[in-house]
């Protein structure tokens, strides 16, 4: 799935326009680099965690030459998969369609209750 793909499935999905769906998408990436940026960890029950892993410096090799190269210390994002997540994409086909079943009852049941947010909405 591409960033636009992305995009589409949010707007449907919540029905909002892919305009504003394309602002929402942005707004979670930004959000998400800042807080890997400042060496914080996102963590997102059922799906999974980004952490940021040091790396220290090191003397590596040029393949070509065989002459040792110095490697600067580096700071890379890692993911590690969220067991549910781990598990839905292991199960048989017959329960993967079963949660999508779920799923779409309970956005269904979501599109139907009056939105607490919206004004003029709230009981």
């Amino acid at each position: 799935m591409t960033k636009s793909e992305l995009i589409d499935a949010v707007a449907q999905r919540t029905r909002i326009t892919k305009s504003r769906a394309e602002q929402v998408v942005n707004c979670v990436f930004e959000a998400m680099t800042e807080a890997l940026e400042g060496d914080e960890g996102i963590e997102i029950r059922g799906f999974g965690s980004f952490t940021v892993r040091h790396y220290k410096a090191y003397n590596g090799r040029n393949p070509r030459t065989g002459k040792p190269v110095p490697v600067p210390p580096k700071r890379l994002p890692f993911f590690k998969v969220g067991k549910e997540l781990k598990e839905l994409v292991n199960a048989p086909l017959a329960e993967r369609e079963r949660a999508k079943e779920e799923t779409a009852r309970i956005r269904a049941a979501e599109r139907a209750a009056p939105d607490p947010d919206e004004p003029g909405t709230a009981s």
